[in-house]
């Protein structure tokens, strides 16, 4: 072997040994960067107490709604955590985003553990994933290494609406480098969401302005949603958007809009539209779902992160550290 082969090896070893990778996302970044402590291991459990032992059985929606709302907008850098008068979090469609105390709570048992090192970035997407298994979801491998963002603006903030056209949809995904299939399924994660009655209401009473309903809902999820969304209400009722398995991940979801039971436009037209209909009558026939809705979620963690030193790494997921508050706009 020659000196300059023994040398490669010599510095593959190091870099493997080292877990030192921070050009790229990968699997296990954190292996051996906290002396014992599982990094992951110390996410998993804070997420089970939260499940088990505080109740919080929507979890998984809560987590899977962070996660897509943050990745969406300046990439997936945990700026929808970020606090402030004009801050993501002050935005629109974020007024009803939840899990922020649960990842604050897994941020201080890490920052106890290895200060400085874990990325809050990294945390929403590993506890994303324990929350889709603890939800009837599989295992699938969290890619790390993503740095934190210091940029938290409303006006940033412009996730699609429920009512966005298949073709318009698959163009915003693309801009994400997300492919019509990584959408489907990624709109799959609505098996255990959640949606108010004033996302969806016109196509109860008035879908456009026709004066009557959405044609392509079935006739027993409309007389439902009548009554859950009385037209005239003073209240902003909530309903399940996969009416059969509301509490666990899986693939019911595309039946049931295969079905006319989509409580979302985009969700009933993705069964509809000759651009996706071929992908969601895969999915219901797929044995292999939970795999492919784990790729789906990879691909979504990868949108434009922050590694290196384009970002930071977060004492506390609310603010910037202090060294960087300077140039970080979150209010």
């Amino acid at each position: 072997m020659s000196k300059a082969v023994a040398l490669l090896v010599v510095l593959l070893i190091l870099v493997v040994f080292s877990g030192e990778c921070y050009g790229e996302l990968r699997v296990g970044f954190y292996k051996g960067k906290c002396g014992l402590t599982d990094v992951e291991g110390v996410v998993r459990n804070v997420v089970k107490t939260w499940f088990f032992t505080k109740k919080e059985k929507s979890i998984a929606a809560a987590l899977l709604r962070l996660q897509f709302h943050d990745c969406f907008v300046n990439g997936c850098d945990a700026s929808i955590l970020l606090d402030g008068d004009n801050s993501e979090k002050k935005a629109l469609p974020n007024k009803s985003v939840r899990g922020y105390e649960l990842i604050d709570a897994i941020k201080d048992d890490l920052e106890a553990e290895c200060e400085g090192l874990v990325s809050c970035a990294d945390i929403i997407a590993m506890a994303t994933r324990d929350a889709i298994l603890l939800s009837g979801g599989k295992w699938y491998n969290v890619e790390t290494g993503r740095r934190d963002g210091n940029v938290s603006l409303a006006s940033n903030v412009n996730l699609p609406p429920p009512f966005i056209s298949v073709s318009d949809s698959i163009k915003l995904f693309a801009s994400k480098k997300l492919t019509p299939t990584d959408m489907v399924y990624l709109l799959g994660g609505h098996t255990v969401g959640i949606a108010h009655c004033s996302l969806f209401q016109d196509r109860l009473y008035n879908f456009n302005n026709t004066g009557g309903p959405d044609p392509n809902m079935s006739k027993w999820l409309l007389f439902g949603l009548r009554m859950k969304c009385p037209r005239g209400a003073s209240f902003d009722n909530i309903a399940p958007l996969d009416v059969r398995t509301p509490s666990f991940v899986d693939n019911s979801f595309f039946e049931q809009i295969q079905r006319g039971n989509g409580v979302l436009q985009i969700d009933q037209q993705i069964a509809l539209d000759e651009l996706t209909k071929g992908i969601v009558d895969g999915i219901v026939k797929d044995p292999d779902f939970y795999t492919k809705f784990g790729e789906a979620m990879v691909k979504l963690g990868r949108v434009e992160v922050l590694t290196d030193e384009q970002g930071e790494v977060r004492t506390s997921c609310r603010v910037v550290n202090k060294k960087t508050s300077s140039f970080g706009i979150f209010n």
